[in-house]
């Protein structure tokens, strides 16, 4: 068969399939046939126990069921409405019933027919300048509650419970009902943090200070503090001028150490800083994975959500 009419994969593999089924068919008659002869020869006992046997062996099948393909059921996963719902919310907040012909008014009416729009005081403080949806929550079969944070200008914080209803491909959404006003979610209890080993001043520390000199500031070359394979970029515009570090503590006893440990020990750490620059003093913190190697510490990756920028070269 030429290449241009070469059938696909699929259709291959289901030919191949289709003549074992047939060749097993062809096998199994032929051993009827010969079963079917001997007992002519043998008498009629053997002849009827020959046709009973012949009749209980299941050797038609159907060659179209064989050749179809096995049906393939795809299930859309659920999306999350909660940018709609957010979208929503801020068109619904800066929206008046007085003036249904605004931009904001149509939105909201265009996502939630059914809901009707506020009437805001002449003299009610300005709507809000942040809505961030926070949570959200399934119901049921297609039906969400999302809470959505809404911060106007003098600082106040409101939570609205948003009603959305996702159709069954989880591609469209409508907001069933107006908002509710509720209180927000309560903070989390979190787990002890498993960095518990103080880092004193020393290779660990002098390692990790010049790294992120160099990630955030510009000043100097990235590059020379990481570990073989990994690469990282500097920040660019550079957003800080100084960085200094307050703190670093680890999750193993080895970052402590008053000498590099053998090469190939790795450790993580929490490096905790205060960096400089001209919208003022900032504190921030950074996980790091450090590996030894040649009497030195080297970065081995930024944990703390950041893009590794390209990864191991």
């Amino acid at each position: 068969m030429s290449p241009g009419k070469q059938a696909p994969a699929g259709e291959t593999a289901t030919l191949v399939a289709g003549g074992a089924r047939l060749e097993a068919m062809r096998r199994r008659v032929r051993i009827t046939r010969l079963a079917l002869w001997t007992a002519l020869a043998a008498g009629p006992v053997a002849l009827a126990a020959a046709v009973a046997s012949a009749a209980a062996s299941p050797t038609v099948e159907a060659a179209a069921s064989a050749a179809e393909p096995a049906a393939v059921r795809t299930t859309a996963a659920a999306a999350d409405p909660a940018g709609y719902a957010q979208v929503f919310l801020s068109a619904w907040l800066h929206a008046s019933s007085e003036d249904a012909t605004t931009a904001q008014a149509r939105r909201a009416q265009s996502m939630a027919p059914d809901v009707e729009l506020p009437s805001p005081a002449a003299d009610a403080s300005a709507a809000p300048a942040l809505v961030t949806a926070v949570r959200s929550a399934r119901r049921g079969d297609g039906a969400w509650s999302v809470t959505v944070a809404a911060q106007e200008t003098g600082g106040r914080l409101r939570y609205y419970a948003v009603p959305v209803a996702a159709d069954a491909s989880g591609a469209s959404f409508t907001v069933t009902d107006a908002p509710a006003v509720v209180a927000g979610p309560s903070r989390a209890t979190v787990a002890k943090s498993p960095y518990g080993v103080k880092v004193p001043q020393g290779d660990l520390s002098a390692a990790v200070r010049e790294f992120l000199a160099a990630y955030l500031t510009g000043v100097g070359e990235v590059d020379r503090y990481l570990a073989p394979g990994v690469r990282m970029e500097a920040l660019s515009p550079a957003p800080y001028t100084a960085v200094t570090v307050e703190e670093v503590r680890a999750a193993e006893e080895a970052a402590a150490a008053e000498s590099v440990p053998p090469d190939g020990t790795r450790v993580r750490a929490v490096v905790r800083v205060e960096a400089q620059g001209a919208g003022g003093r900032w504190p921030l913190a950074y996980e790091l994975t450090l590996t030894a190697r040649s009497g030195r510490w080297e970065i081995t990756a930024l944990d703390s959500g950041a893009p590794q920028g390209g990864g191991a070269r």
